[in-house]
């Protein structure tokens, strides 16, 4: 992996939901392109991180802050489509109050409240970027097949939530970018009983070179857009 030459060096770089399929190999890619003073990685695996606990987000976000190296990379690396008894809806008779609001723990209120507490360790000059991995599913504009309501609905709240985060920081951090990155198809836990949908899959190492690839390419004119694996804008 070539360096991201578009962050001014001696930077923090954190992956959020390291021990995911994307997760991981995003932090052996960041670690390889040695653009960063230090890469670190969260997950609830490894550590005192959980996302559905705003006081360990909390607690994360004050180690950091404590490090003194400036925030330049945040990328958000979680998400949950199934898993105990827990599987995409293929109809409304499917909905279940429950279900949708872990999915919306996970893939939206989560990455919001980290975004909560580490935006503001964000420096106010300079490029930094905070990216939070998405779905195209989520898009509105996109949806011709329905079904999967409740994991389709969380990930366009994030899209909204991290838009409307993304014209706050332009405020007081104008070279600072917000966005929400759709990985396409990936050989993960996530998809595997899934299949492909039509797209071949790709290398979790494959997606983590491509998202980084497109997050080195963004500028401050991309804040608050929510981007496909090759840095085009998808619809909300």
């Amino acid at each position: 992996m070539a360096a991201l030459t578009s962050f001014a060096p001696g930077g923090l770089a954190i992956v959020l939901g390291a021990s995911g399929g994307i997760g991981a190999a995003l932090c052996g890619a960041l670690s390889e392109t040695q653009s960063f003073e230090r890469v670190l990685g969260l997950s609830r695996r490894d550590g005192d991180f959980d996302l559905t606990d705003e006081a360990a987000i909390a607690r994360a976000a004050a180690s950091i802050g404590e490090s003194k190296l400036p925030v330049r990379l945040v990328i958000v690396a979680t998400g949950l489509l199934h898993g105990d008894g827990m599987q995409p809806e293929k109809s409304w008779r499917q909905l279940d109050a429950d279900t949708l609001a872990r999915s919306f723990a996970i893939n939206a209120i989560g990455p919001a409240l980290i975004a909560k507490h580490v935006l503001p360790l964000m420096p106010r000059q300079g490029k930094s970027v905070f990216a939070a991995i998405s779905a195209k599913v989520g898009s509105i504009g996109d949806n011709q097949l329905g079904g999967w309501y409740g994991y389709r609905a969380a990930k366009t709240a994030l899209n909204q939530l991290l838009h409307t985060a993304a014209i706050e920081l332009r405020r007081t951090r104008p070279e600072a970018i917000c966005v929400t990155l759709h990985p396409g198809t990936v050989a993960t836990a996530l998809s595997a009983p899934f299949g492909a949908s039509g797209h071949e899959p790709v290398t979790p190492g494959s997606a983590a070179s491509r998202l980084l690839g497109v997050i080195d390419r963004i500028g401050p004119d991309e804040n608050g857009l929510f981007l496909d694996h090759s840095g085009d804008p998808l619809p909300f």
